[in-house]
């Protein structure tokens, strides 16, 4: 008995010591990507029994912990990281995203979603850490570069710059290339309002969850109608359980201009004047040294503040955000203002059984649109003129007479600018309320309601200044105008989800059937004002327009024994833009899948993560083609300036609309195979697609046979076109370990277009031109034609001196009959890149993380007409009473003529091709202090940091591939603040 004793009072001697061993950790789980608090994470000594979760904040206590031992951190779909105890009071963990777990991750596709493992279609998904950092202010610019297959072009360096999107080329000549885009469930009509800019630009880029392109048919066919060019699903971000957490995102950019066009120098215009003008022309030439570029572009500041608060409870989550954007463009007076303003809920009722979602994104912009006249005007201007004169006024050329502007003359830039005023507004509202009721009575079946709605309105006006031109006759000073637009979009889908896994069978059933309904109404109205003609008011001619769209749609997914995957869809569309007989039309999907990782034979092979065959082939249709109703026959009123006199009283009159009633669906036909692979845990993964794509019925708007219709042009069925192309996009990871990763990023497109079909399909048919260029009016660069690549530039064959040089008026008579005429022209190269690609890579190491995006294209040319239209002696020696300034290319070339053939030669046909360093950006995100609920992040970034390319104009990527006075893309500087507490 003493032996027993003896022994419990050894330990109770014992225990203080061991409680002095054991010790508590605190310390709070963030998400790398985000900086986002995880809450439900768990906390675990590794190989021990005890552990914790984190609480709604992130923050954990871990207690009964010794120096030395390993803390587990983990929470499903992120990866596993293990930290050592050497006795610190705080250990902070960041989780990353588990590529092995992206398997999981669901795919939001049409009228339903999707586990990404189990997609059987083309489909690409990016997140907060994939969307590009920076001066961002629209959905596009957040995935640029990011997906193969998706190629991004911005219009310009303005705030708010619209963009071409194109997935896989463009599926027809003249009718909508855009993709469809779809918001939280509603999908939107391509274009704004008067008054707006990007309509991009009116969700907050804050508030966008996650961006999924659906690239094939098997995966875009449920959209049947638009969906011919892929489609875009934005989702925004929702609230989530817990206590309410407010999120404060905050940017400060500054943006330069770094290349302007290489304009003659004063000195330079001064030399040449001299030598090659009449003594009027030499006297008409000025004192001063002006460079109207840097006249008219400045340094430009921008600040951009978002403020979001979410939480929730068992039953119902919120968010709501309120931004505030103002960013001023380098070009003097740009401007844009933006408020935004979103909220979302979602509730659970009735045991889970009841979901409703509700939806609101809400913007206003304000605009400041500077004269982009001045652009081109600014290197045409002669810099040896002061801006303005001795008196005060604006410089500007005169008649002979002085007491009347030269109105053929160039105007001053700087004029041009702080004497017009452009302004704009709109709203937006998108939005929509969504109820998913899963039946009591058989819960495999649910019911899914969606009303959804998009409200856009607008304004845009201006005036010219009273001393515009400096109030002189001819100078339309006093104008104004005023236009007004509105667009109202409603949409209602019902539809039915059947989903059960019949475990004797080993096979998932998931299949959908329903009817959606979505209305679009356009109503445009407006004037001008000519204060030189007493004032005359002209009102535009108000033309209200509608266009219906319904649809039924079924679709089905059936996965085997969870290896084999097998999609069917068909949707049946009409629209109410075509007749009765042509108004309805099918477009079925089938597609395969195979996951070869989950064999037998290579479930086991560690090696193998993921190996995924794919297959597909689908129908989509096209019926936009920009006019509310091509095939009724209709008549337009005139305006009062175009009134009919009868004796003493004006009449108005009414003309035909032109119009073809045989207008039927342009459809589309894709086939694409795919295979997807992960190797190492997904340290390395990708995807390889190859697909083709036929368009028949192409809409095509074209010229009419003589005395045949209403008007010159209408649009009609004509041809068709073929896209063929390669996407591979990888990820890999070289290094990780616990403080430091590398990550390397990529993806790659080769892409080919080509005119199969047309109305004639003889190769001496001229084609149908498009493409016109600043220059002789009524011209065209490009052209239409079988056997060639969309818009290819159709040109005259410059002829060169033996010294290499351009022999002015000099062309290669290509068909050798004597004579330089249309005939000899050519097809010469095209805008469109035959490969464009982007890669990116990232390095977190601690707190710190960098990362840069990299894109670039071969292939594609582009006319340069700021060379074309200014090169030339004759584009400065027009007239004797004013003068025009050149490039520095007319040194090159010494060129004097200026007609139609100069303007066409292949001379201006230059390669575009180019690597850009698009985006880097480092950052720091400060230790959270113990018991706080703060997390802070300070970002430093830089945009449009360079260009390497062989074109000589000031920037290469050019949508369309005609260079005429480009906004010019800043490089932009940007500091970045990020705060949840």
């Amino acid at each position: 008995m003493k032996t027993i004793y003896k022994k419990l009072l050894f330990l109770l001697l014992l225990l203080p010591f061991s409680l002095l061993a054991q010790n508590a950790v605190t310390g709070t789980v963030v998400e790398k990507a985000t900086g986002q608090p995880i809450p439900g994470a768990n906390v675990n000594i590794q190989g021990a029994a005890n552990g914790v979760s984190t609480d709604f904040d992130g923050k954990y206590k871990l207690s009964n912990i010794n120096k030395g031992d390993k803390i587990v951190f983990s929470f499903i779909g992120f990866r596993n990281i293990v930290l050592t105890y050497d006795g610190q009071a705080t250990l902070n963990a960041s989780l990353e995203e588990d590529a092995n777990e992206l398997k999981e991750v669901v795919i939001q596709v049409g009228y339903g979603s999707v586990k990404k493992k189990d997609a059987t279609g083309s489909v690409a998904i990016l997140g907060a850490k994939d969307f590009n950092k920076g001066s961002v202010t629209s959905a596009d610019q957040m995935i640029q570069g990011k997906v193969a297959g998706l190629q991004i072009t911005n219009g310009g360096g303005s705030p708010g710059e619209g963009a071409t999107i194109r997935i896989r080329s463009g599926s027809s000549l003249n009718a909508q290339n855009d993709p469809l885009y779809v918001i939280d469930g509603v999908p939107v009509a391509a274009g704004g309002v008067s008054g707006s800019r990007n309509p991009l630009a009116t969700i907050n880029q804050n508030n966008i969850e996650s961006i999924t392109v659906l690239k094939d048919a098997s995966a875009t066919a449920i959209y049947g109608s638009r969906a011919s060019n892929g489609v875009i699903i934005i989702t925004t971000k929702k609230g989530k359980k817990g206590d309410m957490k407010v999120n404060y995102n905050a940017t400060f950019q500054v943006s330069e201009i770094t290349k302007t066009v290489d304009a003659l120098s004063s000195n330079q215009f001064r030399d040449l004047v001299n030598s090659k003008g009449n003594a009027s022309q030499i006297a008409l030439m000025g004192d001063a040294d002006t460079d109207w570029q840097k006249e008219i572009f400045r340094t430009a500041l921008g600040t951009d503040h978002n403020i979001a608060m979410s939480g929730g409870t068992d039953i119902i989550s919120y968010r709501a955000s309120v931004g505030y954007a103002n960013i001023n463009g380098i070009l003097i007076r740009d401007n844009m203002e933006r408020s935004t303003v979103s909220a979302s809920l979602v509730g659970d009722f009735f045991d889970k059984h009841l979901k409703v979602q509700v939806n609101s994104n809400t913007s206003i912009i304000n605009s400041n649109y500077s004269n982009r006249g001045a652009i081109g005007s600014a290197v045409r201007f002669d810099p040896t003129q002061s801006i303005k004169n001795a008196d005060g006024t604006y410089f500007q050329w005169y008649t002979n007479s002085g007491n009347a502007i030269n109105t053929l003359a160039g105007k001053n830039p700087v004029s041009l600018i702080e004497q017009q005023n452009n302004y704009g507004t709109s709203f937006r509202s998108i939005g929509n309320i969504q109820f998913d009721y899963k039946l009591h009575f058989l819960p495999e079946l649910k019911a899914v309601a969606n009303f959804g709605y998009d409200e856009m309105s607008g304004r845009s006006w201006g005036n010219t200044a009273a001393d515009y031109l400096n109030g002189l006759k001819g100078s339309g000073f006093n104008n104004s105008y005023l236009n007004t637009s509105k667009r109202n979009n409603k949409l209602m889908d019902l539809y039915f989800n059947y989903n059960k896994l019949v475990e004797s069978i080993s096979t998932q059933f998931d299949v959908t059937g329903g009817y959606s309904y979505q209305d679009f109404r356009d109503d445009n109205d407006g004037y001008s004002i000519n204060f030189g003609n007493n004032q005359e008011k002209t009102p535009n001619v108000r033309v209200p327009s509608r266009v219906n769209l319904q649809s039924f749609f079924a679709r089905a997914n059936f996965t085997i024994a969870d290896k084999y995957i097998l999609t069917a869809s068909l949707r049946r569309d009409g629209t109410s833009r075509f007749t009765e007989e042509n108004r309805w039309a099918n477009f079925p999907a089938f597609a395969v899948a195979w996951k070869i990782n989950d064999e037998n034979f290579l479930k086991d092979v560690e090696v193998v993560s993921t190996l995924k065959l794919r297959g597909g082939w689908g129908i989509t249709g096209q019926q936009d083609i920009g006019v509310s109703y091509p095939s009724i026959p209709l008549y337009r009123g005139s305006n009062p300036q175009a009134q009919y006199q009868f004796g003493n009283a004006y009449y108005q009159t009414f003309r035909p609309q032109p119009y073809n009633s045989n207008l039927k669906w342009e459809q589309t036909t894709t086939l694409n195979a795919g295979i997807d692979f992960g190797f190492f845990n997904n340290r390395i993964s990708g995807t390889v697609d190859a697909y083709q794509r036929d368009t028949k019925d192409l809409l095509l708007y074209t010229q009419n046979p003589p005395f045949f219709g209403f008007s010159n042009f209408d649009n009609y069925n004509v041809g068709a076109i073929r896209n063929r192309g390669i996407e591979i996009s990888a990820n890999v990871i070289p290094l990780k370990t616990d403080n430091l990763e590398w990550s390397i990023g990529g993806n790659i497109t080769f892409q080919n277009s080509e005119i199969t079909k047309l109305a004639s399909d003889s190769p001496n048919s001229p084609g149908y031109n498009v493409g016109g260029y600043e220059g002789p009016t009524g011209n065209f660069i490009q052209n239409h034609q079988v056997g060639y690549a969309p818009s290819s530039f159709y040109v005259y064959e410059q002829a060169y001196g033996a010294d290499g040089k351009p022999l002015d008026g000099v062309y290669v008579d290509r068909n050798n009959d004597g004579v330089i005429n249309e005939q000899d022209k050519y097809r010469f190269h095209k805008p469109a890149a035959d490969v464009f690609y982007g890669f990116n890579t990232s390095v977190v190491y601690k707190n710190w993380d960098l990362a840069a995006t990299f894109r670039g294209s071969w292939g594609n040319y582009n006319y340069n007409n700021v060379d074309s239209n200014n090169g030339t002696l004759a584009a400065v020696f027009i007239r004797n009473t004013d003068l025009s300034n050149s490039v520095g290319n007319v040194l090159e070339t010494g060129f004097t003529t200026n007609d139609v053939k100069r303007y066409e030669s292949d001379y201006y046909i230059q390669d575009a091709s180019f690597l850009r360093l698009d985006n880097v950006s480092i950052g720091y995100t400060f230790n959270q202090k113990p018991d706080s609920n703060t997390l802070v992040k300070l970002s430093l970034g830089a945009q449009n940091v360079f260009i390497l390319t062989d074109y000589t104009g000031i920037d290469p990527e050019i949508s369309g591939g005609i260079d005429n006075n480009l906004y010019p893309r800043p490089l932009t500087f940007t500091l970045g603040l990020n705060v949840n507490f």
